[in-house]
């Protein structure tokens, strides 16, 4: 294990998690203005938290209340650190719960848009929000502090909660009922710019750059002389990690790639251009796309299927390396959300939303330690890596897709023609969506081929076809989604061009249902 003192910038702030489905863009708000931060568990032995040293704490949201049996609490010794602490929503109630106030249930909850008034002045709204004004904020709560504790002024207020915001200044604990970190509180990012920079003194020093250096160094001293696999997938994770790991170690990483068929079109033919060609580095190419065809004959359920091409993955996977006489260590794209929700907040399991073949690594068998050298980055931090470590944008900008790919994009049983099909039709949308200048503007998007056939006429003869479906989502952090707004030309244009150029297809609908919050990826 890492020393977590060693490896972590001076400059850091911690984030204690109390349950919030939105904790984790208070680290990515944190991040995007040069500061490092950490997710742990509320529960995290005092003694760790005093060993890594924050610069700075912050509490998180919670569906609590801190009035519930066991309500979960942040460890006393904290408020002792002599570091600037803010708390939002939950961790507002729990400041003055835990210092000397009151917090109470009341009939008046706030949820969604709210607007505060800004009623003194704190170094928390420096320079953002005047004394006077009126600001727009996003709520959450049914509890709220009905008195403050010793040291605590009143510095906001809405017509629900009269300490929307409050202030101890001697010792700079800050408590927000509002969330800073969401999207709908315009200034929300501002405020905790201040935060950490104007209250808590930080240099905002942390970047890429900084990354990239600091893990070479990193892999260099775990790995030594030693070899290393990769496990290329095609997506963005592994291709960042092999090109940092392979610019660490050059020679002494081999990567394989076990195409499984199940990607989309000429994606296959990127990862090999781009490691080879590109990067001349050291690529196991293993076609084994009629074998996990064969292992999903029959196959309907998706969660099956996951776990078939997951199993077979580590199956083939296992084969190719043993031809290369074994490695020391196993690369991973593991992020730093897989490390977040590896361990819920009560310290069990989380709820298993992902089965990708890359959460939780390969069998004890194999006998390797593991090099990971992005879990502590975020998906968008691991992009902007990738640019810095030269990957094209056809890999590094690629929207999110699944590990299991098109088979859980093709409900039902699995063929060879399904694919075909689902494929043209999805690089069809692709390309309209490339052409219009719109690939970016999107989070996500690609096409589903639905278990169901419709009738129709085509010229003269009646068909008896596939519907395919077209899914396209805007997100901002990728944890809540919203519907992308196509057209109604644009729509005509590609379904036109599916039912003319894919045959199987007659029909093409258009989902303008949106994500519900947490997730990550429509499937």
């Amino acid at each position: 294990m890492a020393d977590p003192i060693a490896d972590a910038p001076a400059d850091r702030v911690l984030i204690l998690d109390f349950g919030s489905q939105v904790t984790q863009l208070i680290a990515r708000r944190l991040r995007y203005s040069g500061v490092y931060c950490e997710i742990w568990p509320y529960h995290t032995d005092p003694a760790r938290i005093a060993a890594w040293r924050p610069r700075a704490v912050v509490l998180s949201g919670g569906p609590a209340s801190v009035h519930e049996p066991g309500a979960p609490l942040a460890p006393a010794e904290i408020f002792g650190l002599g570091v600037p602490i803010l708390g939002i929503c939950y961790g507002e109630q729990l400041l003055c719960h835990q210092l000397g106030g009151a917090v109470e249930t009341h009939t008046q909850r706030e949820f969604g848009r709210a607007f505060i008034d800004i009623t003194d002045d704190c170094a928390l709204f420096h320079g953002v929000w005047p004394k006077g004004g009126r600001e727009q904020v996003w709520m959450s709560h049914g509890d709220r502090v009905t008195r403050l504790p010793p040291g605590f002024r009143a510095v906001a207020a809405t017509e629900g909660a009269p300490f929307a915001a409050i202030a101890d200044d001697a010792r700079h604990f800050y408590g927000v009922q509002f969330h800073p970190e969401v999207a709908h509180t315009p200034h929300g990012t501002a405020l905790l710019h201040n935060f950490t920079h104007h209250v808590a003194g930080l240099s905002g020093s942390w970047t890429m750059a900084n990354v990239r250096a600091a893990g070479i160094a990193r892999i260099r001293a775990q790995v030594g002389q030693g070899r290393v696999i990769c496990g290329l997938s095609g997506g963005v994770d592994s291709a960042v990690a092999a090109v940092l790991i392979h610019e660490a170690i050059g020679d002494q990483l081999t990567c394989i790639f076990v195409d499984h068929g199940l990607l989309r079109e000429g994606e296959a033919d990127d990862v090999v251009a781009t490691f080879r060609d590109r990067f001349n580095i050291r690529l196991v190419h293993r076609d084994a796309a009629d074998l996990f065809l064969a292992a999903l004959d029959g196959v309907t359920d998706p969660e099956a299927k996951r776990k078939t091409i997951g199993r077979l993955f580590i199956e083939v996977f296992e084969q190719e390396a043993g031809k290369l006489g074994g490695a020391d260590f196993l690369a991973q794209g593991t992020l730093y959300p897989d490390v977040i929700e590896s361990v819920a907040p009560t310290g069990g399991p989380s709820v298993t939303i992902k089965s990708h073949h890359n959460v939780g690594g390969l069998p004890e068998r194999m006998r390797m330690k593991l090099v990971e050298p992005l879990r502590e980055l975020f998906k968008d931090e691991v992009r902007e890596l990738g640019r810095t470590l030269g990957l094209p944008e056809v890999i590094v900008g690629r929207h999110p897709f699944p590990g299991p790919g098109l088979a859980i994009r093709i409900p039902g049983p699995i063929t060879a023609e399904k694919l075909a099909i689902l494929r043209r039709a999805d690089a069809v949308f692709l390309e309209e969506i490339r052409a219009a200048g719109l690939y970016d503007a999107i989070w996500q998007a690609f096409a589903v081929l639905l278990p169901v056939r419709s009738v129709g006429v085509m010229g003269d003869g009646r068909t008896y076809d596939h519907v395919c479906a077209l899914r396209a989502v805007t997100s901002t952090d990728g944890m809540t989604a919203d519907v992308y707004p196509f057209d109604a030309g644009f729509l005509a244009r590609v379904a036109g061009r599916i039912v003319n150029e894919v045959r199987g297809i007659n029909r093409v609908t258009y989902d303008i249902t949106s994500k519900p919050p947490g997730t990550i990826e429509w499937e």
